[in-house]
């Protein structure tokens, strides 16, 4: 197996999810007492949540390069990023280092574009919904159209993840008003849903959605055990 370098704690709870996802993958494919080789960097979220709230995307691109540098020089082959919204200095991290960043965005397009999907709702943090560097790598590279909730919604979708999600709050008045603007976006043409951020699959987890659900840090995860394993099972 090769051996696959984190970079998280963004937050640290879908981090979590993360690291238990990938050893799982490893021993169901491998069987017996296998398990994941991994590094991993986390790191204190609270300077990293200030600088994006400051729009300060160089500094906190620059906090990652030197972690992934790290992981590069203590054996990573291949890295992941476990966080949706941090993907906006993607390009920081890929010129820091020699391996490559196996990128979030294309777990998902991939994952849409092989179910044939041309329209998804997209819901993560206001970074992710609003900006172009998520939405614009799903449309470039895989022809899929998203669709993202009215401005006061966005906000409180914000609001729900770094106020409660973060912090391992996962409330059921959050839970219901997610639903419901998934449902609403249904009735816009959407086709399928993005949890884009690594969070909301916790919050979702178990409920019956109105939309099928793409839940990226699931999707990311899969394409790390593929890097790997490179295909043994």
């Amino acid at each position: 197996m090769r051996m696959l370098g984190v970079l998280g704690g963004m937050s640290w709870e879908s981090t979590v999810t993360y690291y238990q996802l990938l050893n799982r993958g490893v021993r169901d494919r491998l069987g017996g007492l296998h398990s994941a080789p991994l590094l991993l960097h986390s790191v204190d979220f609270a300077p990293i949540a200030a600088q994006q709230k400051a729009g300060e995307w160089e500094a906190a691109g620059e906090v990652l390069a030197e972690a992934a540098r790290g992981l590069e020089g203590a054996g990573a082959t291949a890295l992941l990023l476990a966080t949706n919204t941090m993907h906006k200095v993607a390009a920081a991290i890929e010129q820091a280092v020699d391996i490559p960043l196996l990128h979030i965005g294309d777990a998902v397009g991939q994952a849409l574009h092989g179910q044939g999907i041309e329209r998804a709702a997209l819901l993560g943090t206001r970074f992710t919904m609003q900006e172009a560097f998520y939405r614009e790598r799903l449309g470039q590279r895989y022809g899929i159209d998203v669709l993202v909730p009215d401005a006061q919604a966005i906000s409180e979708i914000d609001r729900v993840i770094f106020q409660e999600l973060c912090v391992g709050q996962f409330l059921p008045d959050a839970r219901a008003f997610y639903l419901d603007q998934l449902a609403q976006l249904r009735a816009q043409g959407a086709q399928a849903a993005i949890l884009g951020c690594t969070e909301i699959g916790l919050l979702l987890e178990g409920c019956e959605s109105p939309l099928p659900l793409v839940d990226s840090g699931e999707r990311h995860v899969a394409m790390g055990l593929e890097w790997m394993l490179g295909g043994r099972s």
